[in-house]
């Protein structure tokens, strides 16, 4: 049996942030004890995954005497313990396996323990978000075959960035805990990259659970996002799914911010993904991207002093900042 989890747990369900001694000191000043960190852009191949994963696996492994790669439930609470940045590396995309699914067993090889189908765009395992109705042609057969490996290599089944009824098909065919680590409730904001009702049910129902999202796309649109906006995603995916099935995320780009022009053709209302990001209000530029009360990971506590002022316990509030996660982390990677 595991031991029990340290009492200041926080687990960041998707980081973006730069993988350096700066950022570090900063996420572990804002009381964020593990991180699922997008080890590899989800744009490239098998070559530059590979290549990518292992210059994060540098970095980190250059920071020792603050931050170590994590790839099992116990190594999470020995870094917790020990003051240091749990990694867990993680991919945002499966195109760089598509031919080949035996590539999943490289990936846990060298550390990788989260991975989605798809990152809003058409791959063989399925669609992503910006593809609505008949566009979105669902769960496909190799997208099974992914599941049945994935699952036979004990690695996470993130379905964050899949399309609606891509993410109705993957939960449908569960065979274990699935996660949306980091996206909210479409109830609450109607983006596309949020889940509705039925996927938060379905996906306590698989024993996983989704991770609420500070991306400002996500949270508001009409008006810039501010801690009340983000903690009414928390509320209501607690409401639907069970305060079991409810995590955090952050999901921003601290230390490694691209320029304004950059952003504007990548993430910004002029992006490649405009449906997602293009329907935002005037107020979504490049200085005001970002939560009126969530710019840095050093933020991080002011979630949990909101939860405290709108009546959760302690408890809770415990399985929201990171025993959720330890939960489904044990069920899924066996240690």
């Amino acid at each position: 049996m595991n031991a029990s989890p340290p009492p200041s747990l926080t687990v960041d369900g998707l980081n973006c942030a730069a993988v350096s001694r700066e950022q570090v000191l900063r996420t572990l000043q804002g009381g964020v004890t593990t991180l699922n960190l997008t080890a590899a852009s989800p744009f490239v191949g098998l070559a530059a995954t590979l290549v990518e994963i292992e210059r994060n696996r540098a970095r980190i492994e250059a920071m020792a005497d603050i931050a170590t790669v994590v790839t099992s439930v116990a190594e999470i609470d020995a870094a917790a313990a020990a003051g240091r940045l749990g990694f867990i590396l993680g991919t945002q995309n499966s195109v760089m396996v598509a031919e080949d699914l035996g590539l999943l067993a490289v990936l846990h090889r060298l550390g990788v323990r989260i991975l989605q189908p798809t990152y809003n765009d058409r791959t063989p395992f399925g669609c992503g978000a910006p593809f609505e109705g008949d566009d979105d042609g669902g769960l496909t057969e190799a997208g099974r075959d992914w599941i049945e490996e994935m699952t036979r290599q004990r690695l996470v089944i993130d379905l964050s960035h899949c399309g609606h009824r891509t993410t109705a098909g993957y939960l449908a065919a569960a065979r274990g805990p699935m996660v949306a680590s980091h996206s909210n409730a479409h109830a609450v904001c109607p983006s596309l990259r949020n889940k509705t009702d039925a996927h938060i049910r379905a996906i306590a129902e698989t024993g996983g659970l989704i991770g609420a999202v500070m991306w400002s796309p996500a949270v508001r649109h009409a008006t810039r996002p501010d801690l009340d906006a983000y903690l009414d995603h928390v509320d209501h995916m607690v409401r639907v799914g069970g305060i079991e099935h409810v995590g955090f995320a952050s999901d921003i780009t601290e230390g490694q911010a691209p320029g304004p022009e950059a952003w504007d053709k990548s993430y910004g209302p002029h992006g490649y993904s405009p449906t997602i990001t293009g329907i935002l209000g005037s107020w979504y530029v490049y200085e005001t991207r970002l939560n009126i009360d969530f710019q840095s990971l050093t933020h991080t506590p002011r979630i949990w002093e909101g939860l405290r002022r709108r009546g959760y316990s302690e408890d809770a509030i415990d399985r929201l900042r990171g025993g959720n996660w330890r939960r489904v982390l044990t069920e899924v990677w066996g240690n």
